[in-house]
Order: structure tokens, then C-alpha cells, then sequence
């Protein structure tokens, strides 16, 4: 490995340990870690669903659907439809989102691969207003059977009854590439509250966990992607643990 990409794939390293470690907006229980590759000309359904078991006892859950095109080698979009539920309540629409992934960088060509995510959502809600996330997407690989993405996310609300200030959210993952159908890693999300003046330690939420994940091949045309993860709260004001599931079928 060239010094540039030690360096490089370092310091996403290093920021990935910090966030393991770290002592708001909050993440819902489906979402996933992004990645800043777009694959041109690729069509997806995307499902993704997860729980929260709460603190009280109670269970928070949250569905969507998608479905995505690459429009080129650089820019892939996807709209969805999400849902919630609270026990004891039933499920229902919570939302509709439009997701743009926007890859800056030439796959493999830098030490990082360097991403832009931009994804608008109009809530059930009307109180919400619309909630805008965008931010940085970076990947690297640390050796050529390890890689690593960490994702910094900021979530801004217009036109919502009550005014929130710009939040900053985090994502990361390790992935050890064992084999096509099952590779074994981690995943860690996070909320630190308002991106220039983070709340204090005990109101910010961390959670953490194991994660597997794997294509399944039906043609070659066709396939599954899937990952999946449980996920351990970091501090009191986190759910207990959060069991997420992602499916993509391309085709």
C-alpha cells in the first residue's frame, strides 16, 4: 500500500475509533450506513426495516421501500416510502423521501473514495416541515480484505413549527470481505445535537454492534444484497439495542 493510502485509510481509521468509543436528532431504527459508490445503470428495490427497544419497555419500528436508479457514474437516485410504529399502535406512512448520491471521486483512483449524500424528506406531519440531510460519504480500504466508511451528517428542518438548529449525525462500518455470500463486520450510528455546540455526553445518543452482509447471485443479472445488525446502546439516553435489516434486489 502506497504512504498516501496508509495515511489516507488511517485517519478514516482513526475517526471511525473515535466514534466506537464516544461517549439531537436521533437515528431512525432502518437506517443504514451509505456508501459513496454509484454503480451506473443499476436498478434496485430496496427494503429496509428495524426496532428500537426503548427504555420504558416500549418498542420503536420504522419500514420503507425504495426504488433506485444509477443515472450515470456519478449520480444514482431513489425515492421512498417510509413508516413507524410505537407499540402498542399500528404501523403508519410516516414519510416520502427522494435520496441523491453523488461519488466525487473515482472508484479506487485516491487513498479515500469520497461521496456527497443529499436526501429530502416530507414528513405526515406537517408540523415537521421538510428535513433536509446532506454531508460527506467516505470509504477506504484499509488492507485489500478490510474496508471502511464513515459518514458525517447534517439535518436541517424548514418550515416546521418549532425551529431546530443544523444536527450532526455519524455513521461508520467495518467490513472483512470473507466471502461474496457472507462477509462479517460492525456498524455504529450516532447523534451529537446541534453541529456547533454538541449537547453534553449523557443527551447525545451512540449505539454499536455486529453486522453481517452478503450478495446472493440469481443470474447474472439479478441478485440480493443484504445487511444486517444489532446494535448496543453506548448510554442511557440511546435505545437499549436496535435490530436493523436491509435487502436491495437488483436487477
Amino acid at each position: 500500500m502506497h504512504t498516501a493510502m496508509k495515511a489516507g485509510a488511517g485517519t478514516l481509521l482513526a475517526l471511525c475509533t473515535c466514534l466506537i468509543f464516544a461517549s439531537a436528532a436521533h437515528a431512525d431504527a432502518n437506517d443504514y450506513v451509505h456508501s459513496p459508490i454509484v454503480e451506473e445503470g443499476e436498478r434496485e428495490i430496496d427494503f429496509k426495516l428495524g426496532t428500537n427497544a426503548l427504555r420504558d419497555g416500549s418498542r420503536a419500528s420504522a419500514a420503507s421501500v425504495g426504488l433506485g436508479f444509477g443515472m450515470n457514474s456519478w449520480w444514482s437516485t431513489e425515492v421512498y416510502l417510509k413508516s413507524t410504529r410505537q407499540t402498542p399502535e399500528g404501523w403508519r406512512l410516516d414519510a416520502l423521501e427522494w435520496e441523491n448520491l453523488l461519488q466525487l471521486t473515482e472508484t479506487g483512483k485516491y487513498p479515500i473514495d469520497v461521496g456527497w449524500l443529499v436526501e429530502l424528506e416530507h414528513p405526515q406531519d406537517r408540523s415537521e416541515g421538510w428535513e433536509l440531510n446532506f454531508g460527506p460519504l467516505l470509504q477506504a480500504e484499509l488492507t485489500p480484505k478490510v474496508v471502511a466508511n464513515l459518514n458525517l451528517l447534517f439535518t436541517r428542518n424548514y418550515r416546521a413549527t418549532a425551529a431546530a438548529p443544523v444536527s450532526l449525525n455519524y455513521q461508520w462500518q467495518l467490513r472483512y470481505r470473507w466471502m461474496s455470500e457472507l462477509e462479517l463486520g460492525a456498524q455504529g450510528f450516532g447523534s451529537l445535537g446541534p453541529w456547533r455546540d454538541w449537547l453534553g455526553a449523557d443527551q447525545q445518543q451512540h449505539k454499536a454492534g455486529p453486522a453481517v452482509f452478503g450478495k446472493l447471485r440469481l443470474d447474472a443479472h439479478h441478485g440480493i444484497h443484504y445487511n444486517a445488525a444489532w446494535l448496543l446502546a453506548n448510554n442511557a439516553n440511546t435505545p437499549r439495542n436496535t435490530l436493523r435489516l436491509q435487502l436491495e434486489y437488483e436487477y
